[in-house]
């Protein structure tokens, strides 16, 4: 029982019995499935369940909004084909902190992102920026970067920064989440497993004071989610695992 409830706490508290067992068996542990469920009934411990997001951008009417491209078609076939992009809030001691992310949609991996005290451009700009720098040496010619219709994105800072990494924005409707789907997916993610868990928010230095700690905790959890979390739309791999695997398979057919 001890192995299992630490390797629960390393992954931030927040698998079920799924990945659980998943996380048991990579670690070299023969463990079954209902074997896991019953020790964690006794440890007390469960899954982290999802909470909706309740936080929306403002559009801004003067700005020019680009088409939406993605047409809620949240595949790719290869890294930096589509990202998605998007941010929220979170409440600290000292007020309230937002966070931006960017998102590669054919692995779900995090590349870049940004906590600032204010929702301004230059907050969704800073993400972009590691996004970029993430993915240094590598064309982007042909990305399409996906966000909803917030001012932020529809400014003419972000959209000139588009343009010098060699993106094309992609806008969805006014007020529709199902438009950036996979975006709010991961900052429900990251809503549930780290500020809104109380088992990652003790562990992890939480409740946050302000950005400083909310920073650091954010820079803890997205690499974790990068290259230790299970992703079932992933077939349970990571999303450091999957563009691995890409690169494999297109260096085998290069070859």
């Amino acid at each position: 029982m001890p192995i299992l409830l630490a390797l629960w706490v390393k992954n931030y508290s927040v698998y079920g019995r799924r990945k659980l067992t998943k996380a048991a068996r990579k670690a070299g542990h023969d463990i079954g499935r209902d074997q896991v469920a019953r020790l964690m009934r006794q440890l007390g411990i469960r899954g982290a369940s999802r909470s909706r997001k309740r936080f929306t951008t403002k559009s801004d009417p003067a700005h020019v909004r680009a088409p939406d491209l993605l047409q809620r078609d949240f595949t790719a076939t290869r890294p930096n084909e589509k990202w998605v992009a998007d941010f929220t809030y979170c409440s600290t001691w000292s007020g309230i902190v937002y966070v931006a992310f960017v998102i590669d949609v054919f692995s779900r991996r995090i590349v870049g992102w940004k906590a600032s005290r204010t929702m301004t451009a230059p907050l969704v700009i800073d993400a972009l920026n590691m996004a970029a720098w993430t993915r240094r040496g590598i064309d982007l010619d042909g990305l399409i970067c996906h966000t909803d219709a917030g001012s932020q994105y529809t400014s003419i800072a972000y959209t000139d920064r588009l343009e010098e990494i060699d993106a094309t924005p992609s806008i969805g409707t006014i007020g529709d989440s199902y438009d950036n789907a996979l975006a709010e997916t991961t900052i429900g993610l990251f809503k549930t497993e780290l500020h809104r868990n109380p088992a990652a928010l003790a562990q992890n230095g939480g409740p946050w004071r302000g950005l400083d700690d909310l920073e650091l905790a954010t820079c803890g959890w997205v690499a974790w989610f990068n290259d230790e979390r299970f992703h079932g739309e992933l077939s349970d791999l990571t999303p450091a695992e999957f563009e691995d695997a890409y690169r494999d398979g297109s260096q085998a057919d290069a070859a």
